[in-house]
């Protein structure tokens, strides 16, 4: 049975290089981007902003003319679980969102 000795999957460079872009893709920031639509007013859209994020008036409508203005906002950065829920959140509010790998 020497030949699983030699097997590629045995090279211990290989498998150091995977764990390392695993590690990478635990540790990369993920964002939660809203984007524009013609349906939602846009003080829904700062109202849904407040509600899930908590966060203040001021916040919630520089996000909500950003997303209106530019026709995207990124509202939130941070770990994948937690953005999926927040884009499942704001989905559940018919905003649309998305989730985006963060660039470097």
């Amino acid at each position: 049975m020497t030949w699983l000795a030699d097997h590629p999957m045995n090279d211990p460079r290989l498998l150091e290089s995977t764990e390392t872009e695993q590690k990478d893709a635990l540790d990369h920031p993920w964002l939660v981007v809203v984007h524009n639509d013609p349906v939602n007013l846009m003080s829904y859209v700062a109202m849904i902003f407040r509600r899930v994020f908590g966060w203040n008036r001021e916040r919630a409508e520089r996000h909500m003319l950003e997303v209106h203005t530019k026709g995207r906002s990124v509202v939130w950065s941070g770990a994948r679980e937690q953005g999926e829920l927040y884009v499942q959140q704001l989905h559940g509010h018919l905003l649309l969102a998305t989730l985006e790998r963060s660039p470097r």
